[in-house]
């Protein structure tokens, strides 16, 4: 493979800023397919024949079609299509690469983003409140967190993925992607455990709970988590516990 054509800054900030897009046209047919499409368009007026050709409306049509995978690391896949399709790759190659990367980049993106960084991000928010932070404050913190994590996460895939074009699968190798989930989940395990007592604490601060009452609450959430162990998702638990704090401190 030659090296990545020179791509024009306007059309790489066009193909980014849409890359915030790709589920905007969300079905249970295409999934996220047609925001695929929309995203990579900006590129693939550099096609021969320009916007509107034959070409052009080839790797429209292509990349319409069925494809889903993580929208964050979407990027990666959006990435490598538009090098694919700049390079004349061959169409039935592009798609078997459509094809195969949807697996990797969901599974890999579940892991590290919905069981990883978005339960960190709550825990990070409840221990937080915990030291007495502000609704604001805390509220703040939560979005601030994970949207700088997801930026440069769907940033390093554009880029990962031109780079490297059909070769993809190496960027799936990166540390970021192979060990960050581990590492995540040791970090939600101690934040989570230094907040939980912090956020006791301040809500038993204002007299409305006894040690008797936390205690009951408690034992009446460890046995729902045991009971639905399996069937409800961490970081579901940890957005609804932060929804109940910061809706708490609100109306008390």
């Amino acid at each position: 493979m030659t090296a990545a054509p020179t791509l024009p800054l306007g059309t790489w900030l066009r193909v980014f800023v849409r890359l915030f897009a790709v589920q905007g046209s969300y079905n249970y047919e295409a999934m996220i397919g047609n925001g695929i499409a929309f995203a990579a368009e900006p590129a693939f007026r550099l096609l021969p024949g320009g916007r509107g050709g034959e070409a052009y409306r080839a790797a429209m049509a292509r990349h319409s079609r069925y494809f889903n995978a993580h929208p964050y690391l979407a990027a990666l896949a959006i990435g490598a299509l538009v090098r694919a399709e700049l390079d004349g790759e061959d169409p039935v190659r592009i798609e078997r690469f459509r094809t195969a990367c949807c697996g990797p980049l969901g599974a890999a993106g579940d892991r590290l983003i919905w069981a990883g960084w978005l339960p960190f991000c709550s825990a990070l928010a409840l221990l937080a409140f915990g030291l007495g932070a502000p609704v604001a404050g805390v509220v703040g913190l939560f979005v601030g967190t994970y949207n700088v994590a997801h930026v440069a996460l769907r940033a390093w895939g554009l880029r990962a993925g031109y780079r490297e074009g059909l070769k993809v699968a190496a960027a799936l190798g990166s540390p970021v992607l192979r060990k960050g989930p581990l590492h995540v989940a040791r970090a939600v395990a101690l934040v989570g455990g230094a907040a939980l007592p912090l956020v006791l604490h301040r809500v038993r601060a204002t007299q409305l709970f006894s040690t008797g009452i936390e205690i009951a609450l408690a034992a009446v959430l460890a046995a729902a988590l045991a009971r639905w162990q399996g069937r409800v998702d961490g970081w579901r638990v940890g957005v609804m516990l932060l929804a109940v704090f910061v809706l708490y401190s609100v109306i008390r």
